[in-house]
């Protein structure tokens, strides 16, 4: 079973910027269609952006033009920069794959908080 790990989350002030990575032990990850979720206590995990195997990316009306997804050249890393960012953008984000049959294990997420 693939285990997920998130990292980078931070406390950053609004308007400031934060790159958050996810890997999975060595495994090719960026080979699968792969998304980035956010989950604020209390409420439904919202799907934030996916970067599909051909490369291609979607993301959410809320972050688009702020947030990119990208991989590393032998696709062990899932990046998703974030810009220009919000209070509204505090939560965990956590990442998994896209459009299968059933996720990956969960991982502990990352926290970012965005405050003044």
């Amino acid at each position: 079973q693939v285990q997920l790990a998130e990292s980078g989350g931070a406390l950053v002030q609004p308007g400031g910027s934060l790159r958050l990575s996810c890997e999975a032990g060595g495994r090719r990850i960026g080979s699968y269609s792969m998304a980035w979720y956010r989950q604020v206590p209390g409420k439904e995990r919202e799907l934030v952006g996916v970067l599909s195997r051909d490369g291609s990316t979607t993301y959410a009306d809320s972050v688009r033009g702020r947030f990119t997804l990208s991989t590393d050249k032998p696709k062990y890393t899932i990046y998703l920069q974030m810009n220009n960012l919000e209070p509204e953008d505090t939560a965990a984000y956590y990442c998994n794959r896209y459009g299968y049959e059933s996720f990956w294990l969960w991982g502990q997420g990352t926290q970012v908080t965005v405050s003044s």
